[in-house]
Order: structure tokens, then C-alpha cells, then sequence
């Protein structure tokens, strides 16, 4: 599994020429647990935000992105049922996972995706607090089914970890 927050701040480097296009800064989440592309970071008060679909990556490596060339950037703009995981007020980092029984399961922290690229997300990483996290370390656990993205809560419709009977 791959950490989507060891993704933030590498450059994004274009194939065909090897010119710098820009910095990852956040990625596009859909409701659907998967990862809708990388919103690169911008440098002035006058440019928008811009944005390459997930789809256009061609690698993604310890020191930078590879996308497959620099007509796959595109004005930055939101999509319905798409969260941004770090930045904005819909964000995702911080929300409480909570399961149907009122019970909370942590904060969400990171979430991953699989060594292929492919673009579901494949786990996630929950905290409970800084003390818990120094004693214990975060939790990840894989994404629970039906877990839902809501205004101020991630709601699952059970407590028990994936997987238990």
C-alpha cells in the first residue's frame, strides 16, 4: 500500500519533455472510496488551481510524479461527491469515523491506494488522539463497506473490524 500523504509536496514532472509542471498539493477523493486525480499547488494570487486526472499518471516514485504529458493539467474546479483529502472545508483529514451504533472509530488521517496505481483506495489511517498515537501508533484498517462521506462525520454501518465474524 501506498500513503496518498507521502504524495503531497513531490514534484509533478512531465514525460515527453522533463519539464517541472508543478507540486502535488491534495488529491481528488470521490464518494465512491477512489482517487479522482492530484490538485497541484500554485504560485500566484492570479493562477487557479489545476488539477491531472488519476488516469494521466504514468508512475509514481519516491522523489516525484510522473503524468504522461502537460495537455493532461487542467483548470481545477469541484466535482459533486468529490472531496479534497487535506485542504478546503469539505476536507476530509480530521473527519470522525463514526459506525451506525454511535460508536467513533477514530479521525482519518492518510488513506492509501495499491502499489498498481489503480485507483481505488485500498485502506485507511485513523487516529485517536496524539497520546494514543505515540503509545499505540494510528490505526489502518481497510475501507469498512458502505462507509459514507457526510458533512461532518464518515458514518460505517458497523464498529467491528473488517473481516471479524
Amino acid at each position: 500500500m501506498r500513503s496518498v500523504c507521502n504524495l503531497l509536496g513531490l514534484p509533478v514532472m512531465d514525460i515527453v519533455t522533463g519539464k517541472r509542471i508543478g507540486t502535488v498539493k491534495d488529491v481528488l477523493v470521490t464518494g465512491d472510496w477512489k482517487l479522482r486525480g492530484i490538485v497541484l499547488e500554485y504560485k500566484s494570487w492570479f493562477n487557479s488551481a489545476r488539477y491531472v486526472e488519476w488516469n494521466a499518471l504514468v508512475s509514481i516514485g519516491e522523489d516525484a510524479v510522473i503524468i504522461n504529458s502537460k495537455a493532461s493539467v487542467r483548470p481545477f474546479k469541484s466535482f459533486p461527491d468529490t472531496s479534497l483529502l487535506g485542504w478546503g472545508k469539505e476536507k476530509l483529514k480530521g473527519l470522525p469515523m463514526v459506525s451506525v451504533e454511535g460508536i467513533q472509530m477514530g479521525r482519518l488521517e492518510d488513506v492509501y491506494f495499491s502499489e498498481k496505481m489503480e485507483d481505488s483506495i485500498v485502506g485507511l489511517e485513523l487516529s485517536d488522539g496524539i497520546l494514543t498515537d505515540l503509545q499505540e501508533g494510528r490505526r489502518r484498517i481497510p475501507v469498512p463497506p458502505g462507509a459514507v462521506r457526510g458533512e461532518d462525520a464518515i458514518t460505517v454501518r458497523t464498529c467491528q473490524p473488517v473481516g471479524s465474524p
